[in-house]
């Protein structure tokens, strides 16, 4: 059985619905699963002035933080965010920048990794926000595992190779079935890679 941490920014739950199809794959492939988000670094004031916002936090205040432990325990991540001008948003990053000292003694490396995102229009920035999330994958020496054009959901979700997304036009709807079947699928992808690689170790 392979462990995989799912991590996450979200501010009005776009994100956190990709998370959670990436979960139900990863968990249907057989792995152990630890869905987690990252601190909000947002002042309150801005959060209750948006409405989405302030109703995702409520809804989401009781899934468990992410700590570094997350990220030596697991096997593989998967990471989350929407995009900001097509990089990582502010909260993420800043997790990730706390990693550098399991970096520096070799704990991050070897491990699968991928990415998923999401943003307002379909040229917003998605494919170069997972690859901004590489980059930093590739300096951790992960083993990047993106789905590619290896699964029919991905062309139905839009042909991203890259990572799952969504595009979401301020509809509030979220992502739509097949964006999630591709989320789905990348959680099953992800954790089935892991599990070979653990099992090569043995």
């Amino acid at each position: 059985m392979s462990r995989v941490a799912v991590i996450y920014y979200s501010a009005t739950g776009n994100v956190y619905a990709l998370a959670r199809a990436v979960e139900e794959g990863a968990r249907e492939a057989g792995a152990e699963v630890r869905f987690r988000k990252v601190r909000e670094l947002a002042p309150e004031e801005a959060i209750r002035s948006n409405r989405g916002w302030y109703e995702h936090a409520l809804e989401t205040q009781d899934v468990p933080e992410a700590s570094l432990e997350d990220l030596e325990w697991a096997d593989a991540y998967v990471f989350g965010t929407p995009t900001r001008f097509g990089n990582v948003s502010a909260q993420l990053k800043q997790f990730l920048d706390t990693a550098g000292p399991l970096w520096a003694e070799g704990k991050l490396a070897d491990k699968v990794a991928s990415a998923f995102t999401s943003a307002q229009n379909a040229h917003g920035g998605q494919e170069s926000t997972l690859l901004s999330l590489y980059n930093v994958f590739m300096h951790w020496g992960a083993i990047l595992v993106p789905p590619g054009y290896t699964d029919q959901s991905v062309f139905e979700a839009g042909g991203n190779p890259y990572g799952a997304s969504s595009t979401d036009p301020t509809t509030g709807e979220g992502p739509g079935e097949a964006e999630l079947a591709a989320a789905r699928y990348l959680g099953r992808r992800v954790a089935e890679k892991a599990e070979a690689l653990v099992a090569s170790r043995v």
